[in-house]
């Protein structure tokens, strides 16, 4: 994880509306994310934040509106890199089979040594054929990342990715997350209130009752962003 990536893009979600039943997770909202830009998004528990990364990753339709990646060639999707609060990793498999399974579906080339890569650059190469049930929290959200880049993703999307985590973990999830960021990856990390990780975001936005209400980008300033608590 050296190398600067190339043929970033971006994302732009274009009056995207979510609706579960007659809730609305999602209202309308216009939110564009240029390639190479870290993002940070907050706002309190069910304000949208989830909802709005499963829908740029494909994995939930919008009711309404569009999402489109700026930079990729058009009518193509760019790879999607994806790390959810679950993390979705097999604990009954090892670390080295997690990754080859995901380098598998995913037809990359090479997979064992995508695989062996990826886990050298985690700091998991010695516990490579260890179960996954074995591992600590913060173990466990280095592997989630290592399997989300297997496919050299350009857009890396990240849900509360420092929930749960002891001290240590979380200077290394900052050390990884100002890597890729540092690489020219796109990023958009969901994340509750100002911490070292979210002091790494180039941009903050503020989601609530699924609506966009502030953004450095529209000239808030970082502080405004985060002004309001996060958990309701």
């Amino acid at each position: 994880m050296n190398q600067r990536v190339g043929d970033s893009a971006g994302i732009k979600f274009s009056r995207v509306e979510k609706k579960f039943g007659r809730l609305y997770a999602l209202r309308r909202l216009d939110l564009e994310v240029s390639p190479g830009e870290c993002v940070a998004l907050t706002g309190r528990n069910g304000s949208g934040k989830t909802t709005l990364l499963r829908i740029a990753t494909r994995l939930t339709r919008p009711t309404r509106g569009e999402v489109t990646f700026p930079g990729a060639p058009p009518g193509t999707m760019p790879a999607v890199g994806y790390v959810s609060h679950a993390l979705m990793l097999y604990e009954e498999l090892t670390a080295l089979e997690n990754l080859l399974l995901f380098a598998r579906l995913l037809q990359v080339s090479h997979p064992s040594e995508r695989a062996a890569q990826l886990l050298e650059a985690a700091n998991l190469a010695s516990r490579a054929d260890s179960l996954v049930r074995t591992f600590s929290r913060g173990m466990k959200q280095r592997l989630a990342i290592a399997r989300a880049l297997v496919q050299e993703p350009s857009i890396l999307l990240l849900d509360e990715p420092g929930t749960g985590l002891d001290t240590e973990s979380a200077a290394r999830l900052v050390s990884t997350v100002r890597q890729l960021r540092d690489e020219g990856r796109t990023i958009v990390m969901s994340v509750h209130g100002e911490s070292e990780l979210s002091s790494l975001a180039t941009r903050a936005a503020r989601l609530d009752a699924g609506a966009l209400i502030a953004d450095t980008r529209l000239g808030a300033t970082f502080q405004a962003v985060f002004a309001a608590g996060d958990i309701s």
